[in-house]
């Protein structure tokens, strides 16, 4: 499926004295591939990057005119859409070569693209049931994990180091009863994302992610209002959710040159509705 002329596969990694550092990463100018960017947070992200200077791959599945607008907003030039399906393998790398072709390279990988719908097990049928965790597991961790190979096999043939940051969530921590294949395979992604960072070290790429609790998109607004919000907002002692501009400044820290010590953290955010040690 990956042409074998664009990654290396049989070469060891640098040794600790070629390595890219932080100090070759560049901190402006990079190639950015965020998944799930036609609204919400992914639109938050891709703006974030595309203020900082870097040129953005706007991913989108089935919001082609979302993704537009997301592309429309974005200052700078150099900016691309690279639409596909990323709940197989093949959409997946369908994907990360679009975004690598339209910018001519990865530097940065977001993982955001996530599937969150409800299934709790009192009231869903099995079939319900077995096909919600299929549709989780499929963009949630193995759309993330597939992008991840896609991104990081470019970053090392690139030889200039990287980063990739991943989205998780606080629910991995403290339990989603109505979504559990959400809360698991968040928790999955936070330990993909461990993994990757000690493998990715040697070759310069930083690999982190986040864990935000409640946060205000368009999905989730019908909940802000009412009982529901109050309780909401009553989770965090601030007495607020956060805004997607929130999560997107700290992604684009771990993405930036001087977070390379910060590889391998799972950072919370949630305006300390949710503390774990």
């Amino acid at each position: 499926m990956t042409s074998a002329e664009h990654f290396p596969s049989t070469e060891p990694p640098p040794s600790a004295d070629t390595c890219p550092s932080a100090r070759g990463f560049p901190s402006t100018g990079r190639r950015v591939l965020v998944s799930g960017a036609s609204r919400g947070l992914g639109r938050a992200l891709a703006q974030a990057f595309a203020a900082n200077g870097d040129r953005v791959a706007v991913h989108f599945g089935s919001r082609r005119g979302e993704a537009e607008e997301t592309l429309a907003s974005l200052v700078g030039t150099g900016h691309v859409l690279a639409g596909g399906d990323l709940s197989t393998p093949d959409g997946a790398h369908a994907v990360a070569e679009t975004a690598a072709g339209g910018l001519g390279g990865l530097d940065v990988l977001v993982n955001n693209a996530a599937v969150n719908l409800p299934h709790p097990l009192a009231t869903t049928s099995y079939e319900d049931w077995a096909a919600a965790w299929q549709g989780h597991v499929s963009v949630n961790l193995l759309a993330t994990a597939n992008l991840s190979h896609l991104a990081a096999r470019r970053m090392i043939e690139q030889g200039g180091g990287g980063r990739i940051v991943n989205v998780g969530s606080r629910g991995a921590f403290r339990g989603e009863p109505d979504h559990p294949a959400y809360g698991a395979t968040k928790a999955a992604v936070h330990a993909l994302g461990q993994s990757l960072a000690v493998h990715l070290a040697a070759y310069g790429i930083g690999v982190a992610s986040v864990a935000p609790g409640f946060f205000e998109t368009e999905r989730v607004a019908h909940r802000l209002s009412g009982a529901e919000g109050d309780a909401i907002r009553a989770q965090s002692p601030f007495g607020r959710v956060a805004s997607p501009d929130e999560i997107a400044a700290a992604v684009l820290w771990l993405a930036s040159p001087v977070a390379e010590w910060a590889s391998g953290t799972v950072l919370d955010l949630n305006g300390a509705s949710y503390l774990r040690t």
